[in-house]
């Protein structure tokens, strides 16, 4: 029986680093910004969730004069062992990165973690003999776990000063290999969606003529764009295309401060992260810190298919408007739409010209990506027989109405990255064109949309009920909200299924889907949602 008291102080340490980890894994996916932190955990309860309340009760029962310390120390051996062995078997959508900025959190909070069990060990249990140290050791690694959440806040509070230090390091380098290349034409992209497949786009069009480098993958922040300059920039790369995400105000003015873009496009402005920005007014001005930095000898590329874009005026430099939909003011348009198996035909019209396209893309969404990057070329004198080559070309992007055939042959349209109100309509008007068999759609909704987020998602369930014929609801966060919606629609109660997580909605899936049937995946919440 002793033996228990020498082996459950590592079990309960063990349990707490484990938990420090994920901690800092929600921290990492929150942009390491407390107050976004702080936001989540509200949000997500996960102070009050199953094993942190599970914990509590063991510790307040190990505190007891009525509880022999034999019996606490075994609740608490049980809990670790138990709560260890989850978070080793759980599998995350966006796992910890162990950047040099994460290692250096982990490791402070993992010391002021020790220092705490160290103290408040030897505090409550240096009278007894070596049972009570190690009993009061575990019972103090427990009460660690419990406060895991304010260990790691602490542990970021105290490095914002040496990362603002390191920050300041990079930023001045990075500043100082743009400045070694005036002649480098840099062009910015932001916008509430769209940016990230609009780089792709323009990137595959310009490189028919020009050295082409983008910012990679999701590295859309300041530090993102400052680690692309440091790591990936070359003397002879003639075109810099940077994307520019923002969370909150000032976040794209701080990424044009360093690469003072000469050409930017804003491609939507719309109900996506007002959780963060309060209103649509806030996303607004944020998009256009981008056309407010242009030089006057600039250009602006705006998609006026968004009202708070085409209701933005520009007089700071030149302006071209585009739009699919929304052409009375726009100077590039799209006209003759077709979509077959192969993907779309379409002809842009403006500047003088008319411009017969094909692309594998489908979806306005991406007609609409495609006009912004043809301007951009355009302007760059890239030839058309080029422009033409490079559209029929291009990939489609992955997770953004990606289109698949598996071997059984179901068409799966992946529409999983980020999804948001105009983009969930396109995705659900693309399904709808499919009409060989079911179509079929999972989601677990849409985020971020603050006060609209039950609106919008009941809006979407109307949308769902209207272009399929299957639903698959997945989680809880706007389950509700959905299931309203498609009511409202009137789909058929037997082609609704809610479920609780994507592996059940596979389940689902496989026991319904048959050759010619089309599955649209429509977002991939993060692990920060239920």
């Amino acid at each position: 029986m002793e033996i228990v008291f020498y082996i459950v102080p590592l079990f309960a340490i063990i349990n707490m680093f484990l938990e420090l980890k994920r901690d800092l894994m929600m921290l990492q996916q929150n942009s390491y910004r407390n107050e976004r932190y702080m936001r989540w955990l509200r949000g997500s309860q996960d102070t009050t969730s199953t094993s942190r309340l599970i914990a509590i009760a063991i510790l307040f029962l190990s505190l007891t004069s009525f509880c022999p310390n034999f019996i606490g120390a075994y609740l608490i051996l049980l809990f670790s062992v138990f709560n260890s062995f989850r978070f080793i078997k759980a599998k995350y959508k966006k796992p910890l990165v162990f950047t040099n900025r994460a290692r250096r959190i982990y490791i402070v909070a993992s010391i002021l973690a020790i220092i705490l069990i160290c103290v408040g060990a030897f505090a409550f249990g240096i009278s007894g003999d070596i049972k009570s140290l190690l009993s009061t050791s575990a019972v103090v690694a427990l009460g660690t776990y419990i406060a895991s959440h304010v260990i790691i806040y602490i542990a970021n509070i105290l490095l914002a000063p040496v990362e603002k230090h390191i920050n300041n390091g990079y930023y001045n380098d990075a500043a100082r290999i743009l400045s070694l290349m005036p002649d480098l034409k840099i062009i910015g992209i932001t916008g509430s969606y769209g940016k990230t497949s609009t780089k792709h786009y323009l990137h595959r069009i310009l490189s028919e003529k020009y050295d082409v480098l983008m910012t990679p993958g999701s590295f859309n922040t300041t530090l993102g764009v400052i680690r692309t300059i440091r790591e990936y920039l070359k003397p002879y790369n003639e075109v810099f295309i940077v994307e520019m995400g923002a969370k909150q105000q000032g976040d794209i003015k701080e990424i044009c401060d360093l690469v003072k873009p000469y050409m930017g496009i804003v491609t939507a402005v719309g109900e996506q992260h007002l959780e963060s920005f309060k209103s649509i007014e806030n996303v607004q001005r944020t998009k256009f810190e981008l056309i407010d930095a242009l030089p006057k000898n600039g250009v602006g590329i705006v998609n006026d298919d968004f009202p708070y874009v085409a209701n933005r005026k520009v007089d700071n430099v030149e302006c071209i408007r585009y739009a699919v939909n929304g052409t009375k003011n726009a100077t590039y348009t799209a006209k003759d739409i077709v979509y077959d198996e192969t993907g779309s035909q379409f002809t842009i019209v403006g500047g003088g010209k008319e411009l017969r396209l094909h692309t594998r893309l489908v979806g306005e969404c991406n007609i609409s990506n495609l006009i912004a990057a043809v301007i951009i070329a355009l302007r760059l004198d890239v030839p058309d027989e080029k422009i033409r080559y490079a559209v029929e070309k291009i990939e489609q992007v992955e997770h953004r109405l990606n289109l698949k055939r598996t071997p059984g042959g179901i068409t799966i349209i992946d529409d999983a990255f980020n999804s948001n109100p105009t983009g969930s309509k396109m995705a659900m008007d693309v399904l709808s064109r499919f009409n060989k068999g079911k179509r079929i759609v999972i989601t677990p909704g849409m985020i971020e949309l603050g006060d609209k987020q039950y609106e919008l998602n009941e809006a979407l369930g109307v949308k769902i009920a209207e272009c399929a014929d299957v639903a698959i609801i997945v989680g809880e966060y706007n389950k509700e909200a959905l299931l309203n919606g498609i009511k409202q629609g009137k789909m058929n109660k037997e082609n609704v299924h809610a479920v609780a997580s994507f592996n059940d909605a596979q389940r689902v899936l496989a026991s319904i889907a048959k050759a010619g049937d089309t599955v649209l995946y429509e977002n991939d919440l993060p692990d920060t949602f239920k």
